[in-house]
């Protein structure tokens, strides 16, 4: 039976170290009795959460469900769990904030960046970052794999991507770090400095290649501002969604499917010698270690029924990827890792939001972990699973780091 109030005493804990640690039995308890749960928010505001994947699903392709900030309800707007900047136009103003024909302009602008025709190129640079990142840490015989692969690896080619001279890349560890779930002790000042940073950072940045375009994705959106495709604005905020969204999910993703290549070292052997298993093993991360936990905020225009619990318009709706991935009723089995599953996971979303960047990821995820268990036949954890920290984040799904062997 669906709960429509803020919990009851015997609903599980949805933050702290132990759910951050295995949300499972959490999402399990609330698939079961409240598939649809209300939920807390500051100053009296709440949310809805959505668990099982026969709600998930439609959810993500409803376009009754908005995804503009300005849609939420007055209380959701005022509790402050949007990101700081939401409302800073020349940050803010991209696709994930968008919808209808805006949302299918801006998503066409940037589309051709990620047609598999360019995925074998960015293949290649993928490999030679691995390659290189690799080759500095195999002399020590020991190291962070989130630190020392996972992190820098998606910074390098997002960077190609969007056309960032090398020569400017050295503060995006940083700014990236805080903006995602990888810093810790980020608070609301560090966001909001951080954003300011990058946002005259992406201003230069655009200016320079005013001056000097190339093949990149920033010269591209240059070309189609002058013909009048796209704002100023929506320019810089889709460069600042590129550079972060793409960053912290790919981080996440290697980081979770190396781990379930550790704790699974007869799959390991096969992953080394069969680079199809990689990717097996990339998809069943993605659906076991969702990376993005959570969907983001979406708002109803127009009262709703989600699995049986009526949502009034503006009230905010989270769609819990994680939880509908590991729904029983979808795949059997659910929190045991298999490489065999057919089942189709949401890890990336549905429906026309559903992650652009979805196939750099992967493709940055296959190169990643293939590459480290082929060079390191003898890869091993350097501390015991429990001593393992999980981001303390509502949205995403990562470790802060991942000590290993070899």
């Amino acid at each position: 039976m669906t709960d429509s109030g803020a919990g009851t005493s015997e609903t599980p804990e949805l933050t702290g170290p132990q759910f951050d640690r295995n949300p499972s039995p959490a999402y399990a308890y609330l698939r079961e009795h409240s598939p649809v749960h209300r939920l807390p928010l500051p100053g009296g505001a709440y949310y809805w959460l959505i668990t099982r994947y026969e709600d998930a699903l439609p959810a993500l392709t409803d376009s009754r469900l908005a995804k503009s900030p300005a849609k939420g309800n007055a209380a959701w707007r005022q509790s402050g769990m949007g990101l700081p900047l939401d409302h800073r136009p020349s940050l803010g103003s991209h696709m994930i904030n968008a919808d209808g024909e805006k949302h299918s302009r801006l998503r066409k602008l940037v589309a051709g960046a990620f047609a598999p025709r360019r995925m074998e190129r960015l293949r290649r640079r993928a490999q030679a970052v691995t390659d290189d990142l690799l080759d500095q840490i195999e002399p020590r015989a020991q190291a962070d794999l989130v630190r020392d692969l996972a992190f820098p690896l998606p910074i390098c080619m997002i960077s190609d991507l969007l056309g960032i001279p090398e020569s400017e890349r050295e503060p995006l560890q940083r700014w990236v770090a805080v903006l995602d779930s990888s810093d810790q002790d980020s608070s609301v000042a560090d966001l909001l400095d951080v954003t300011d940073e990058i946002d005259n950072f992406l201003t230069g940045v655009v200016d320079y290649k005013r001056r000097s375009p190339g093949e990149d994705l920033i010269s591209d959106l240059l070309r189609q501002q002058r013909a009048g495709l796209l704002t100023n604005d929506e320019l810089t905020s889709m460069a600042f969604l590129l550079l972060v969204g793409g960053h912290e999910t790919t981080v996440a993703l290697i980081g979770n499917a190396t781990l379930a290549l550790l704790m699974h070292p007869e799959q390991a052997d096969g992953a080394r010698v069969d680079p199809n298993m990689v990717s097996q093993v990339v998809e069943e991360s993605l659906r076991i270690d969702s990376p993005t936990q959570n969907a983001t905020w979406r708002f109803p225009l127009e009262p709703v029924t989600i699995g049986g619990q009526l949502i009034q318009p503006g009230d905010p709706i989270l769609v819990s990827l994680l939880a509908a991935n590991r729904d029983p009723a979808h795949f059997a089995d659910p929190d045991t890792f298999n490489l065999m599953r057919s089942a189709r996971h949401i890890a990336f979303g549905a429906g026309p939001h559903v992650c652009i960047g979805a196939a750099l990821a992967r493709l940055e995820g296959q190169v990643a972990v293939g590459t480290v268990f082929r060079r390191f036949s003898e890869l091993a954890l350097a501390v015991p699973t429990e001593q393992l920290r999980w981001w303390p984040s509502p949205i995403m799904r990562g470790l802060y780091s991942l000590p290993v062997v070899f």
